[in-house]
């Protein structure tokens, strides 16, 4: 039996057990319903993983090669609005 490795926000569905502060699950249904309270903390903790893999990156990067540039800055910026936003595409966390 092979097993399959998703990306983020990849794969079929997988129920788990979630405790929230009760303020913060109210304001969820307050903004979302209650229908779609699992797609929004989904999608919230999607964005927060995506920004820990680029975080990572990017420090890693910088211990071997030193600060990044502006200029680097701006067309890595560009190019992630390129081919990750508009593909919906985000590599897999490490």
């Amino acid at each position: 039996m092979s097993e399959t490795t998703y990306s983020i926000g990849e794969g079929p569905a997988t129920r788990v057990s979630l405790s929230l502060p009760e303020g913060t699950a109210e304001a969820i249904r307050a903004r979302v319903g209650k229908r779609e309270f699992s797609a929004f903390v989904a999608a919230a903790v999607e964005r927060e993983l995506r920004g820990q893999v680029l975080d990572e990156y990017l420090a890693d990067y910088e211990s071997r090669k030193g600060p990044v540039s502006e200029q680097a800055r701006q067309q890595a910026r560009q190019m992630f609005d390129e081919v990750f936003a508009e593909e919906d595409r985000w590599p897999a966390a490490s």
